[in-house]
């Protein structure tokens, strides 16, 4: 199935590498015009080519202006990173009003080196199915998933571009007066605080060890996976305006359900920041529950260890909820997620998870990991300069044929697609 000719398409905020500008250059090649819409000079340093136009105006003229933009260059597609920042909503809901379409990019449902393109937006707004029978037909003779690691994350890479972006912004408000960043805190305490954590990182993963050892020869315990509160799908996609409700909400249905003397683990996300003190707020959470001996903190640790050894995970809907489900692991999402399927993620109250969540249906997980790897994935990575090219080859090959959330052969994805036919 080949795109029709005249289509138009517009990149909004991307990640901080140069893939949408490598998208955009693909996307030209095979015949598209393509604009870029800037909203701060960290858009700008991450773009190279034709086609940037710079918005400096107020958040309410900001609808208005990317509707104009729309109408009068008959735009046929929307392009962009996480849509619930509040300028993608505004620019979402004009396209839908237009019959354009708009497609989403982030991080992968898998990784590490898997970036996901979804018609519309990813977790609650997903297309993907949310019912085991049309999962088992969509899947039905879609090849293994390939666990090889073909493009590898570059931590060093990610924390450079990421400074780089947000703190350009930070030192040089006068260039755009009326940006507002879609972060939580200021970069630079953010950016002090994961430096610290970095320095301390030897002596928490050694604490992490023995905090293990120690209860793999005791109790039983349970994983709550922590996420960013940066990261906009724990406020887009649920009910807790910030990761302490979830985790308090956590601690007190333990104290009263979890089997007697099981503990509860909870693992720190890699790049948290540090900024907000975690061992304080769960030891405070924890005696107030009444359960201050049975509640852990880990910052560090390996985290399929961590899973096997648990009877469950818990999480507003991290990604690391795949995996527990990927390791056979009862698990349930607090918020809205693609796995919040019956089968898959445990369907009752998280009262009821300690004691009767059974293990996810095995055939239904491969299923399901199969299923999203061949429609809503990309092979390539944010940080890796081969993973950056093979992600823009496979993300402008999806657009052109008009393929984004249809099921791909697997060995389409990764692949450089040069020869792919115009």
């Amino acid at each position: 199935m080949h795109a029709a000719r005249d289509r138009h398409f517009v990149l909004l905020q991307g990640p901080t590498n140069l893939l949408f500008a490598k998208l955009a250059g693909r996307l030209r090649a095979r015949g598209h015009p393509v604009d870029r819409i800037n909203a701060c000079i960290g858009d700008q340093l991450f773009w190279r080519g034709p086609g940037a136009l710079d918005f400096r105006g107020r958040a309410e003229e900001w609808p208005r202006f990317v509707a104009d933009h729309f109408d009068r260059h008959g735009v046929t597609d929307l392009v962009l990173l996480g849509e619930k920042r509040d300028r993608h909503r505004e620019a979402i809901a004009a396209a839908h009003a237009r019959g354009i379409a708009v497609t989403v990019t982030d991080f992968g449902y898998l990784r590490p080196d898997w970036i996901v393109v979804e018609r519309d937006g990813l977790n609650g707004d997903s297309h993907f199915p949310r019912d085991a029978a049309s999962i088992l037909a969509s899947a039905r003779g879609l090849p293994a998933i390939d666990r090889r690691i073909l493009y590898p994350h570059r931590p060093v890479n990610q924390a450079l571009w990421d400074m780089g972006f947000h703190l350009s912004s930070a030192f040089f408000p006068f260039t755009f007066p009326h940006f507002r960043r879609h972060t939580l805190n200021h970069p630079l305490p953010n950016y002090l605080a994961t430096a610290w954590r970095l320095a301390r990182s030897p002596l928490e993963e050694r604490r992490a060890r023995a905090l293990a050892t120690r209860l793999q020869a005791g109790a039983e315990s349970y994983l709550f996976a922590m996420q960013m509160e940066d990261d906009y799908s724990l406020r887009g996609y649920s009910r807790y305006p910030d990761l302490d409700s979830a985790m308090d909400e956590a601690i007190r249905s333990f104290a009263v359900h979890a089997p007697a003397g099981s503990q509860l683990i909870f693992k720190s996300h890699p790049l948290d920041p540090g900024l907000k003190r975690w061992q304080a707020r769960l030891s405070r959470m924890a005696n107030a529950a009444g359960a201050g001996e049975r509640i852990h903190f880990m910052d560090g640790g390996d985290l399929d260890a961590m899973i096997r050894a648990s009877r469950g995970l818990v999480t507003v809907n991290s990604t690391a909820g795949l995996r527990a489900l990927e390791l056979g692991r009862p698990t349930i999402a607090l918020g809205e997620t693609i796995y919040r399927v019956p089968g898959l993620a445990f369907a009752g109250t998280l009262d009821d998870f300690w004691t009767g969540a059974p293990k996810p249906d095995v055939d239904l997980v491969d299923a399901a990991l199969r299923l999203m790897a061949a429609m809503l994935h990309v092979r390539g990575s944010m940080y890796d300069p081969r993973g950056i090219e093979a992600a823009a080859d496979g993300m402008a090959y999806r657009l052109h044929h008009g393929l984004v959330n249809a099921p791909l052969a697997q060995p389409l994805l990764g692949e450089r697609l040069a020869l792919d036919p115009q």
